[in-house]
């Protein structure tokens, strides 16, 4: 069996930069680009909603229709494509921005050849890709008040109060044995949550839980007696 090539559009309005990430992406192997644009609303004019990329690469700040303008327009009438941001912004409200409206990665123009692909990769055959740097802009964010966003009741009533009170830990620094202690259940019971919790949200990462409670403001469901709010 062939593998999978994983097709990619390119959308950003620096023309060397989208034209050099086009020829490195284009080096990679098992990536094929199939469409680049300036900014978002070239980038939808020219959308092929029948063969929808399997990865959109973009920018954050461009004119006429910007990264999050875009990212918005693709979790509603894409879901399924997977949006991965390359900024030169590091601002937290940019991140936190970009990662409610549905990207799996945020990553900074400076970045290694090599690091992209691993990026690239790990989101189109898992999940989600953070590094330390945006991990810890996101971890100190998760209590920010921006109320920008649709919170899934439906699928959080789902969840039983142990599940809400581990995904809580599992957005802090904390390994699965401190939980565990500070839950006082065993690392099998842990396991169980985090394996529903997988499941129920489809994502297989710790970091996919973390985004999940970032884009549902879970701490603000949930005062610290795991009682609703």
């Amino acid at each position: 069996m062939n593998p999978k090539i994983f097709s990619v559009a390119i959308v950003d309005d620096h023309t060397l930069f989208r034209k050099g990430l086009l020829r490195i992406v284009n080096e990679f192997g098992g990536f094929r680009i199939v469409q680049e644009a300036s900014n978002g609303k070239d980038f939808i004019e020219n959308f092929d909603h029948q063969n929808p990329p399997d990865l959109v690469l973009i920018d954050v700040q461009m004119p006429e229709m910007d990264g999050y303008e875009t990212a918005r327009w693709l979790r509603e009438k894409h879901p399924d494509v997977k949006v991965i941001a390359i900024s030169m912004h590091e601002a937290d409200n940019a991140i936190i921005r970009m990662l409610k409206l549905g990207v799996r990665a945020y990553l900074f123009k400076l970045l290694d050849p090599a690091e992209l692909k691993h990026a690239m990769v790990k989101v189109a055959t898992m999940d989600y890709y953070l590094t330390e740097y945006v991990t810890g802009r996101v971890v100190r964010n998760l209590n920010n008040h921006d109320q920008s966003f649709i919170m899934d009741y439906d699928l959080i009533s789902g969840f039983t109060t142990k599940e809400i009170e581990f995904l809580r830990f599992s957005c802090t620094e904390m390994t699965y044995k401190e939980i565990a202690d500070i839950m006082g259940v065993s690392a099998r019971t842990i396991d169980g949550y985090r394996d529903n919790l997988f499941e129920k949200l489809k994502v297989r990462s710790r970091v996919g839980l973390v985004v999940f409670a970032i884009r549902n403001n879970i701490f603000k469901i949930w005062d610290n007696n795991g009682d609703e709010s």
